[in-house]
């Protein structure tokens, strides 16, 4: 089968489509015949080296995928095959990540892909739409009538966000770098866009909130936005890390003066139970059409360089999703 291998940490060049060995599902384990990839920041991040502790070489990116059930092993009784699924990971990224024809991924990471939604849509809701349900509820501890800020709305956690957001009764305002962009944050459900670029929006944030401040902060750029953060965000407020592509200089006595907290946030780390009630929340959303995921761009597998490029240009719209 075709897959995209990485034998060296680097630069996009390092994404190279090969010929490999087509997995077989073992115990517990189910191969999807994969329809369509979501490409995500962390992937960029695992190719760089910034895992290289927890990750051998060669490995195949990706965690991401929809398609049809192709096998299953002994003792998996949920999907068969034909089934469409989303997968939630694969388990085993050093053999066969989700930028392939094919993926290897454990019983509990596959589930039925919601009838509303196309192959391209079902690549788009693993990191996204977990990250931004952890983020807000998991983390966050958010409640229904508080103010979220998401800071960076127009990519595919943005986008989920927002959605979620808004169907769960919270007041919700969106950034975004082009007008095109913001005019997606709109379409979404966002109550208040604002562009991030502009010189005062943080001033018009605060007019927004009557000087109060936002309750919530998702952050999709911590390395430029968190001390900014910490200037707008209420009493008692929340700021989730939810991307970060360097170190950031604060002042602590603005959180200080606020009780405001900074929350790390990780898809890897939710537990058995925090996994499942995070599915369980979405799988409702989903199935009956409150949750649409936006796919603002296909690309073919063998373009896998240039799809990792893009999804880290601030110009973001909607999901980057790969055609194998």
């Amino acid at each position: 089968m075709k897959s995209i291998r990485v034998h060296e940490y680097g630069g996009p060049q390092v994404l190279k489509l090969e010929d490999v060995p087509e997995p077989r599902a073992g115990a517990g384990q189910v191969v999807v015949r994969v329809k369509a990839v979501g490409v995500n920041p962390v992937d960029v991040s695992i190719r760089t080296g910034a895992y290289s502790k927890i990750l051998t070489l060669p490995y195949s990116p990706g965690s991401d995928a929809a398609g049809l059930v192709e096998t299953v092993g002994d003792g998996v009784t949920h999907v068969k095959p034909g089934d469409r699924v989303f997968i939630t990971g694969t388990t085993s990224p050093g053999f066969t990540g989700a930028y392939a024809e094919l993926a290897l991924s454990r019983a509990a990471q596959v589930h039925p892909l919601p009838d509303p939604l196309t192959f391209a849509q079902g690549a788009a809701i693993h990191i996204p739409y977990g990250t931004a349900w952890r983020s807000l509820f998991q983390r966050a501890n958010g409640r229904p009538g508080e103010t979220v800020l998401v800071h960076g709305a127009t990519g595919g956690v943005g986008v989920a966000a927002v959605q979620i957001a808004r169907a769960h009764g919270f007041r919700v305002i969106g950034t975004g770098g082009t007008d095109r962009g913001r005019e997606l944050v709109r379409q979404q459900g966002a109550h208040h866009v604002l562009d991030h670029k502009a010189p005062d929006y943080l001033d018009k944030l605060t007019g927004l909130t009557d000087g109060r401040g936002v309750d919530i902060i998702l952050e999709m750029a911590a390395h430029v936005n968190l001390a900014k953060d910490l200037t707008v965000v209420a009493k008692g407020g929340r700021i989730v890390v939810i991307g970060s592509r360097g170190p950031v200089e604060i002042n602590p006595r603005d959180a200080m003066m606020r009780d405001a907290a900074i929350l790390g946030m990780h898809l890897s780390n939710p537990t058995e139970s925090e996994a499942a009630s995070i599915w369980a929340g979405l799988r409702a959303g989903f199935a009956n059409g409150t949750l649409k995921p936006v796919v603002g761009r296909e690309m073919p597998l063998r373009d896998a360089a240039q799809a990792q490029q893009a999804v880290m240009e601030q110009s973001a719209y909607g999901k980057i999703v790969l055609i194998p």
